[in-house]
C-alpha cells in the first residue's frame, strides 16, 4: 500500500479528504472523497451534523485503504468560532449550533457593559464579529447557565473530531484564537476575562500548536477501519491552514477565498491598535506562532446563496458567464451587512438593499451576481488601502488562494481595481497546509520555508495584471 497523509478539510458548505504524499520534493495530492455539509434545524437553532460530519469522515478512510492507500497521519481542520460542551463523563451538553443562528443577536453590546471594546481588542486583538465564541459563550450564559456550570470540556469542532479519534482532548492554537478568549500576547485562554464574564474556565483545556501529535486512533477505530495512524494538528483552523500554502509571503496580502473571504497579511506578532480597532481587523494565530493579521469579508457565499435562490438552474462558472454579460449594470452593495448573514432570500435582500440606496435594482441571474462580484471587489480594495495604510506601505502582490481563486472574473476585477498583480492558486490550499503541518511533524519537511518552496514547484499560479490576459507561471 502506498504511504501519505490525510487532509480532513470541513468548510461551512462541504467538505473533503485529500491524501497528500511527498515525491522527488514535489506534494502530490489525491482526493479521496467529497460530500455537502448542510445547516440543520434542531429546536430553536441552526446546527451542525457533527456525527453525519464524523460518518464521512469515516467513510474517506475506508476509501483511502479501498485504493491501495495507507494514510500514516490524519489532520482535520473546519471554520472557526463554533463549539460543543462535554460533561463529566464525556457526552455532548449542547448542539453544535451554527454561527449564522441568530442567538447572539445583541449580545456582542452586552459583553461591552462588561469590558470595553478597546480593552477587548487590545488584549485579543480579535475582529468583533457577532458570531465569535465569546458571545455564542455569553448567549448560552443568559438562557443555559446550567449547561456552563456541567461542562467540564469545550471542544471546538476539530477538537471534537480528535477527541472522537483518539479519546484525547485538547484545543488547539490557531482556532482558539478566534474565540475571541485568548491572550493574544500570552497566547493562553485569558481567565482574567473569562472570570469577568462570569464564564466556567475550568472547561478550557491545554492549548497546543499546530504540529503536535495526539496519538493513535482508538481500538475501537483500528478494528472498525481496518488500519491505524496518528493523528497530527494541522492548523485546525481552515484559514490558518490555507495561509500556509501561500508560497510567498514577503511583500504578499492573501486573500483566502471560499464561503468567506480573508484579506491580510502574515505577521510575526499582533498589531492591537487603535487604527486596526478602527478599521476591525483581526489577529489570529498561524502556523509556527506567526499571526494572520486579516479582515473577515462575506466572502462567496453570496453568490453561493443566490444559486440555491434560482434554484441551482445555473452553474458557479455560468453565473459567471452571466454577469460579464451584465457588463452595464453598475449598482454596487455593503456585502459586510449583516442582513447577508442568514437571509431568507439572498436575491430579495440584495435587490432589496439596492432599491434602500437608490440604486438599479438587479432584475435578472447575471444583474445579481455583477452587483455581488462588484461588491466585493469593493470591499477587497477597501481592505486592502486600510492594510498599506496601517503598514506605511505598498504591497506589490495579491496572492487568492482556496477555490474562489477560480473565479477569473473576480481575480481580474481585483488586479484592474487594485493595479497589482494578482496571482491565483493553489486551490487546495486549505488541504495542503493541512499536510504541510503534518509532514513537517513528521520529519518529512524541515520547517515552513522549506514547505513552501515545496509548494511553490508543486502547483501552477495564473497570474493576472491590470487590463491584461491571465498567463500560467509556477
Amino acid at each position: 500500500m502506498s504511504k501519505c497523509s490525510l487532509a480532513v478539510d470541513i468548510g461551512a458548505s462541504s467538505g473533503r479528504l485529500i491524501a497528500g504524499s511527498l515525491k522527488e520534493n514535489r506534494l502530490e495530492l489525491e482526493e479521496i472523497h467529497r460530500f455537502d455539509n448542510n445547516l440543520t434545524r434542531k429546536g430553536h437553532h441552526f446546527c451542525w451534523d457533527v456525527d453525519g460530519l464524523f460518518n464521512e469522515i469515516k467513510t474517506g478512510i475506508r476509501l483511502c485503504k479501498e485504493r491501495g492507500l495507507h494514510p500514516q497521519s490524519i489532520g482535520i481542520d473546519t471554520w472557526a468560532v463554533d463549539f460543543v460542551l462535554l460533561d463529566e463523563k464525556n457526552r455532548l451538553l449542547t448542539d453544535a449550533v451554527a454561527y449564522r443562528d441568530s442567538r447572539t443577536d445583541g449580545m456582542m453590546e452586552e459583553v461591552f457593559n462588561l469590558i470595553s471594546k478597546e480593552r477587548l481588542y487590545l488584549e485579543t486583538g480579535i475582529q468583533f464579529q457577532k458570531f465569535n465564541t465569546i458571545y455564542q459563550l455569553y448567549s448560552l450564559k443568559q438562557s443555559n447557565p446550567e449547561i456552563l456550570d456541567k461542562a467540564k470540556s469545550f471542544l471546538m469542532l476539530p477538537d471534537y473530531f480528535n477527541y472522537l479519534l483518539t479519546g484525547k482532548k485538547t484545543n488547539e492554537y490557531t482556532n482558539a484564537t478566534s474565540t475571541q478568549l485568548v491572550n493574544a500576547f500570552t497566547k493562553k485562554w485569558d481567565k482574567d476575562l473569562l472570570d469577568l464574564l462570569g464564564i466556567n474556565k475550568d472547561m478550557f483545556l491545554e492549548i497546543n500548536p499546530p504540529g503536535s501529535q495526539l496519538g493513535s486512533l482508538r481500538q475501537t477505530l483500528v478494528d472498525e477501519l481496518g488500519l491505524d495512524m496518528k493523528v497530527i494538528l494541522p492548523a485546525t483552523h481552515d484559514t490558518g491552514s490555507a495561509v500556509v500554502s501561500v508560497p510567498e509571503v514577503d511583500d504578499t496580502i492573501y486573500i483566502s477565498s471560499g464561503t468567506w473571504s480573508l484579506i491580510g497579511v502574515e505577521n510575526p506578532f499582533p498589531v492591537c491598535i487603535t487604527k486596526a480597532l478602527d478599521y476591525n481587523f483581526t489577529n489570529e494565530g498561524g502556523f509556527d506562532y506567526q499571526f494572520r493579521f486579516l479582515k473577515n469579508i462575506m466572502g462567496l457565499w453570496m453568490i453561493q446563496e443566490v444559486k440555491r435562490n434560482y434554484n441551482d438552474q445555473y452553474s458557479f462558472p455560468e453565473l459567471v458567464e452571466l454577469a460579464n454579460k451584465a457588463s452595464n449594470f453598475q449598482s454596487k452593495i455593503n456585502v459586510d451587512d449583516d442582513r447577508f448573514l442568514k437571509p431568507e432570500n439572498m436575491v430579495e435582500e440584495i435587490q432589496s438593499l439596492c432599491q434602500e440606496t437608490n440604486q438599479e435594482v438587479p432584475s435578472t441571474p447575471g444583474e445579481v451576481a455583477k452587483c455581488v462580484f462588484d461588491s466585493l471587489g469593493v470591499s477587497y480594495q477597501q481592505a486592502i488601502d486600510q492594510i498599506e495604510e496601517i503598514y506605511e506601505k505598498e504591497f506589490k502582490k495579491i496572492n487568492i488562494i482556496g477555490g474562489g481563486c477560480q473565479n477569473k472574473m473576480l481575480n481580474q476585477l481585483i488586479a484592474d481595481k487594485t493595479k497589482k498583480e494578482v496571482l491565483a492558486g493553489p486551490v487546495e490550499a486549505t488541504a495542503i497546509g493541512n499536510l504541510v503541518s503534518q509532514l513537517i511533524s513528521l520529519g518529512e519537511m524541515k520547517d515552513i520555508k522549506q514547505a513552501r518552496n515545496i509548494i511553490s514547484q508543486s502547483f501552477e499560479l495564473t497570474r493576472f495584471t491590470a487590463n491584461r490576459e491571465e498567463e500560467n507561471v509556477k
